[in-house]
């Protein structure tokens, strides 16, 4: 059974994004960090966005060997990404609909620079022809994916999780995970998404799993 993630030229691109994350996302963060600190609260939504331009912020390999693994068993032919970033989730991904046969990944990201960097990486990876990178604010870029999507990726703005699954509802097929990365980072901001998927009688069957910064994983059930 193939794993491109043990291979070239996917190992290389991962190890050496991964270094690079491990560099850069210190210096971005702390500051905005020490910054909020000094305010005593959250930074607003524009002005943060503008403090994390440079920053990876990815999943860890931990979760991104999940990942692939979620998408390789569950035989996924079509996935969709919230918050392509630099593109290293989004490589996880990729892999593993080549190493199961084939598919289709969309994935949006509203940073240009990131836009145009992330598809260098798909490219350098060899996973350009899986991978159709949308530029833009996800309400809109991810109105028109085509149906019977099999699994979902939200790893973007928190406070956009829970419109941008609405929005995706109806494409969706039944039995198709939904991933929702970094849910204990700010859970305030996110207390609507989980509320949405584990209220009484939800239309998903979710459970919290305790890795990287936390994850939730939920599952269409109609």
């Amino acid at each position: 059974m193939p794993n491109s993630l043990q291979s070239e030229p996917v190992a290389a691109v991962l190890d050496r994004l991964y270094a690079q994350a491990e560099k850069i996302d210190p210096e971005v963060l702390e500051p905005a960090m020490a910054e909020a600190r000094r305010r005593k609260g959250p930074l607003d939504d524009r002005e943060l966005a503008g403090m994390l331009r440079r920053a990876f912020m990815p999943v860890s390999r931990d979760v991104g060997h999940l990942l692939y693994m979620m998408v390789r068993t569950s035989r996924c032919r079509r996935v969709i990404e919230f918050g392509t970033s630099f593109g290293i989730s989004t490589i996880f991904l990729a892999a593993a609909l080549k190493d199961s046969g084939g598919g289709t990944l969309v994935t949006t990201e509203l940073e240009p620079d990131k836009v145009r960097r992330a598809r260098e990486h798909f490219a350098e990876a060899g996973l350009s022809d899986i991978v159709e990178v949308r530029e833009g604010d996800a309400r809109e870029t991810l109105r028109d994916v085509e149906p019977d999507v099999d699994f979902v990726l939200l790893d973007g703005w928190k406070g956009l999780y829970l419109p941008v699954l609405q929005l995706l509802e109806p494409k969706l097929r039944t039995g198709s995970l939904i991933i929702a990365d970094d849910i204990d980072l700010m859970p305030e901001v996110l207390t609507p998404y989980l509320q949405y998927v584990h209220r009484e009688r939800s239309p998903y069957f979710a459970v919290k799993v305790p890795m990287g910064d936390g994850l939730d994983v939920a599952m269409w059930t109609r």
